[in-house]
């Protein structure tokens, strides 16, 4: 037994000693790869705790924020949605100081160039579609929504506001007045969704905020809510988009539109309990004068709109805008004009009132032009001086003038002489145009004719003291401008319409070259002798322009559509809106005058109210109770009977 013992230990021992030779020592590199591997499980320990020790907290600190023990479920949408619309209106009216050399910039004066500027558009965008998110989610009511959102406005406008923003405009922020104003409202907006956030979105959310009272406040506020276009609609869409309904949208558009209606009749109904019209009683003169004398005012207003309008705008607020070039051409036949002449500042010549009044006196007689005159100040007078020599040489071909000449042999043919005028104006004053042009034709008679081709031949005689040739009926004395391009001869002021000129045909040989030009000459001087302008026998033409006044710039938007213009666009549009007021009555009376709508509007507040508690079912029924209620006139009379009957 201890021979078999000692055998087994030293059999042991004999294999300890070949396993221990067997495993052979670790290398340093072997050691190194393994300290750095246990330093790199020890370093991933040590940071995946502290990563557990920050993101557990804020884990824990919106669950706690999403999932509160005991809040006081409040709504302030209505208070952001009104902070979301100032910053709105702000854009609008300050968005050149959100973006660079944009300074003052109006953005009126940039649409009504048809010019969209990029910034405006992008942060009218912006804006825009962060409101349209703000809705969705508290008609969803999904206050992690609501977080996620407010974290990325509360991180991205920081950012925009205090980096990208200073850069974009190069002005700091504490010097950039309008970002600060849009900064400060938008701190409201934060601070009233973190408070929403806190406290948690309503779960019932019934009708409109300005239907909880009834009261003319609530019904005047939401008139007016309902006039502001596309509004309603939008807002309608968006609810029936993001709200758990059975409803169709035309189903739903119906009963927004009965419940606004029932609103509004039950808001008259209290003001008829508050204020009780006694039986068998007159109306007051107080409420017949105040009311009724009120609208006929504004009927007749609008009736009268456009002529009260043109008449003030001119004779009130008007705009003298006299003229900056006249110009004067006379051309025979189809040739290039013979005569050209332009008269400019100097030369167009201003008057006095005296001087305008002793204008007037020539017409005392003439009650035509004494009633034209009643229109004007002596500031619409402008007294034109053009010198006779035409400010051009006459360049024609001898085989031209030849063929010229030949015309105006011809007895039979007609021959025409055309007389242009054009004056201009300062289109930035407020006149539809800035040229008013027209023009006088008439043909020559044979007497006329003969005298001219005599001239034309006897160009190249030495007599310097030609017989001149008379034009009759193409000079215009007295011209009107108006606002728009044709300028008009006043007849009421010119006997013969048009009056008389002489033209002539100068021919000069200096330096060796001949050198051939016109003149024109009027046969009578005007009326007003003007210190400024010398008295003499050179040849000239004098005209009296009168420049209608024109609108101010700031209401040419009205005024240039003219009296037909805003008859047919204005006072059409508003009158037939008031037909529709006042005709048709007879066929809403089993739906405007309803006694008692408690129980209509109680029908619709149950549909508000099950839809938001999710019994879609009782939605479907409540609906078509609703439908059938307005199809039958007797249950209606039922319901809206007084409660004492």
């Amino acid at each position: 037994m201890r021979s078999k013992r000692g055998s087994t230990s030293t059999k042991n021992s004999i294999r300890r000693e070949s396993s221990e030779a067997d495993v052979q020592p670790k290398t340093r590199k072997e050691l190194i790869i393994e300290k750095i591997r246990e330093q790199l499980i020890k370093a991933k320990a040590f940071l995946l705790k502290k990563a557990m020790e920050i993101y557990l907290p804020i884990r824990q600190f919106f669950y706690n924020l999403i999932h509160p023990d005991y809040s006081a479920v409040t709504d302030v949408y209505v208070l952001m949605f009104l902070a979301d619309t100032v910053d709105f209106i702000i854009i609008v009216f300050g968005f050149w100081a959100f973006g660079k050399h944009q300074g003052g910039a109006d953005i009126t004066s940039s649409l009504s160039e048809d010019q969209v500027p990029g910034p405006f558009l992008v942060m009218v965008l912006i804006q825009f579609g962060t409101m349209v998110v703000d809705r969705a989610l508290y008609l969803r009511k999904t206050v992690m929504g609501k977080v996620i959102f407010q974290v990325v406005l509360v991180f991205g406008i920081h950012f925009w506001m205090f980096f990208i923003l200073p850069g974009v405009t190069e002005r700091r922020f504490s010097q950039n007045r309008i970002a600060q104003l849009w900064y400060f409202v938008k701190c409201i907006y934060f601070g009233l969704s973190a408070y929403q956030i806190r406290c948690g979105y309503p779960t019932r959310v019934l009708g409109n905020f300005l239907t909880k009272s009834y009261n003319y406040v609530n019904l005047f506020l939401f008139q007016g809510f309902r006039l502001i276009p596309f509004l309603t609609e939008l807002r309608a869409v968006m609810d029936w988009v993001w709200t758990d309904t059975t409803l169709s949208l035309s189903s739903w558009i119906c009963v927004e539109d009965i419940y606004a209606h029932i609103f509004v009749l039950k808001c008259w109904r209290e003001s008829e309990k508050r204020y009780p019209q006694p039986r068998g009683q007159k109306k007051k003169k107080v409420v017949k004068y105040g009311m009724g004398g009120m609208i006929v005012m504004l009927l007749i207003c609008i009736v009268w709109f456009p002529l009260l309008f043109m008449s003030l705008v001119k004779s009130v607020a008007g705009v003298v805008n006299t003229p900056l070039d006249v110009s004067v051409s006379l051309t025979l036949g189809g040739f290039q004009p013979i005569f050209t002449m332009s008269a400019q500042q100097k030369n167009l010549n201003s008057i006095t009132s005296a001087k305008f009044d002793n204008f007037v006196k020539h017409f005392s007689k003439n009650s035509f032009a004494v009633q034209f005159l009643e229109a004007y100040v002596y500031q619409d007078l402008t007294v034109a001086h053009l010198e006779g020599s035409s400010n051009s040489m006459w360049t024609i071909s001898p085989p031209s003038k030849k063929n010229l000449i030949g015309m105006l042999n011809q007895a039979d043919s007609d021959f025409p002489l055309t007389m242009t005028w054009s004056i201009q104006r300062n289109l930035s004053l407020g006149a539809k145009s800035e040229m008013a042009t027209g023009k006088k034709i008439i043909n020559l008679d044979k007497e006329t004719k003969i005298q001219l081709a005599k001239l034309l031949i006897e160009t190249n005689s030495t007599d310097a003291h030609k017989k001149p040739v008379c034009i009759k009926s193409i000079f215009p004395r007295y011209l009107r401008a108006p606002s728009d391009s044709n300028a008009k001869l006043i007849e009421q002021l010119s006997k013969l319409s048009f009056c008389n000129i002489y033209i002539d045909l100068f021919l000069n040989r200096a330096e060796d070259s001949n050198k051939e030009w016109w003149v024109v000459n009027q046969t009578k001087v005007g009326l007003l002798k003007l210190e400024s302008v010398k008295i003499n026998d050179s040849p000239r033409l004098e005209l009296y322009i009168f420049s209608d006044q024109v609108s101010p710039p700031s209401l040419g938007f009205l005024a240039g559509y003219g009296i037909m213009g805003l008859y047919m666009s204005v006072v059409l549009v508003i009158g037939k809106f008031v037909r529709e007021f006042f005709s048709g009555i007879s066929h809403t009376i089993m739906f405007e005058e309803l006694p008692n709508v408690d129980r209509i509007l109680k029908l619709c507040t149950d549909i508000f109210l099950v839809r938001e508690t999710g019994e879609l079912d009782l939605e479907e029924d409540l609906y078509a109770k609703l439908i059938f209620l307005y199809r039958s006139p007797e249950t209606m009379i039922k319901w809206t009977r007084e409660k004492k009957e």
